[in-house]
């Protein structure tokens, strides 16, 4: 029912950014749009395109498919399917329905009149694949470097990616990356375990109020942000765990070659330890 009266709003005119009133329109209880068609297009065609790759290949266990990108030979250029030109094809097709997704949400923010928030965050996901996937085999010249599809080679890649720089963990960027991940967490669990506490009471005790919630954390580590500050410090902390991690992948490799043990040299050198 909260859904049903819920649509009420949900289900205005306008907001569209291409096709006007003519994609204008609702499946059920979603939103399509001009965008949810081109999501289902690009999807439907990435995933035939999976299966044929795997239907090609050895087998059909499913932690063995792989579907790999061209040799490192043909540079930028487009790879005959059977060797790689799947992977391009099955790229674009990922960017394509992850970008019309984005912009899928974009046209419910505007119809809704909130903020870009969710389409934003999204974005930032996005922006981490295309590091993977465009941003650095371009800056490296070949699509080769780019990461397999599938489970076991997927892992493989970023095993072996680690150990060409010795210590990946070393990385800066990682580093940062990895804090507000945990940092992530650590923040929104301890929002979660909160809201269940207060939401959850014991029998016979009455349910608390946020500031309930604001004197527990006032008493236990000093301070509140409060719950709107909450889900801000959490979206903070996500988009950033996830821009910090395209951006150690980007610079390993087109902007440092060597072991990443060897980048904090500039550390042991400081005149303060002489």
């Amino acid at each position: 029912m909260a859904m049903l009266s819920f649509e009420r709003k949900y289900r205005v005119r306008g907001g569209t950014l291409i096709g006007g009133d003519l994609f204008d329109f609702w499946v059920g209880p979603f939103y399509v749009g001009f965008f949810g068609v081109t999501t289902l297009f690009f999807t439907a065609l990435g995933t035939a395109l999976i299966i044929w790759g795997a239907a090609l290949g050895p087998t059909w266990n499913v932690w063995l498919i792989s579907i790999a990108p061209p040799d490192l030979s043909y540079g930028l250029a487009l790879a005959p399917l059977k060797e790689g030109g799947l992977w391009q094809i099955i790229t674009i097709c990922a960017i394509g329905a992850f970008v019309s997704w984005a912009l899928r949400e974009v046209e419910i923010c505007r119809k809704l009149g909130i903020g870009y928030h969710v389409p934003f965050a999204f974005s930032v996901a996005i922006f981490a694949y295309v590091a993977l996937v465009v941003i650095r085999p371009l800056l490296l010249g070949a699509w080769g470097h780019g990461f397999p599809y599938g489970i076991i080679s997927h892992l493989d890649w970023v095993s072996n990616v680690g150990y060409q720089y010795l210590h990946f963990h070393y990385n800066p960027a990682h580093m940062i990356a990895v804090t507000f991940f945990f940092t992530t967490t650590l923040a929104l669990s301890l929002h979660g375990a909160v809201i269940l506490s207060t939401l959850n009471p014991g029998p016979g005790e009455t349910v608390k109020t946020p500031e309930d919630e604001n004197t527990y954390f006032r008493d236990t580590i000093g301070y509140s942000i409060g719950p709107l500050g909450i889900h801000r410090l959490g979206l903070f902390l996500a988009l950033n765990a996830g821009f910090w991690s395209a951006v150690c992948i980007i610079i390993s490799g087109p902007f440092w070659t060597r072991g990443w043990p060897e980048w904090w040299g500039w550390w042991l050198n400081l005149p303060i330890w002489r």
